[in-house]
């Protein structure tokens, strides 16, 4: 285990790591310090505590929209192929 210094908004927490999972843990406190502005303002810099609920919020509110995407990816594909389908055979009709 390692200790990690991680800086999000003004704030510095320290965390263990599993071994080799320092840069992900990086990589994460980076998503949420890049939000912290935003966060800020929308609590009203009340608190650090209010500010990282916002970050959640914000965090889960992209989560959400993301799982969402796929499932409408998958519908326009299989559309596309249905039409597709349909167009080869109204072709083969045709001819």
């Amino acid at each position: 285990m390692a200790d990690v210094t991680l800086e999000i908004g003004d704030r510095r927490h320290v965390v263990s790591s599993p071994d080799g999972q320092e840069d992900q843990l990086r990589r994460l406190a980076a998503m949420l310090d890049e939000h912290w502005p935003m966060a800020v303002r929308a609590s009203g810099g009340l608190s650090g505590e209010r500010t990282m609920m916002f970050v959640a919020l914000m965090l889960a509110d992209s989560l959400e929209e993301a799982n969402r995407r796929p499932a409408e990816i998958k519908d326009e594909v299989l559309l596309t192929t249905i039409a597709e389908r349909l167009e080869s055979l109204a072709d083969s009709l045709e001819q």
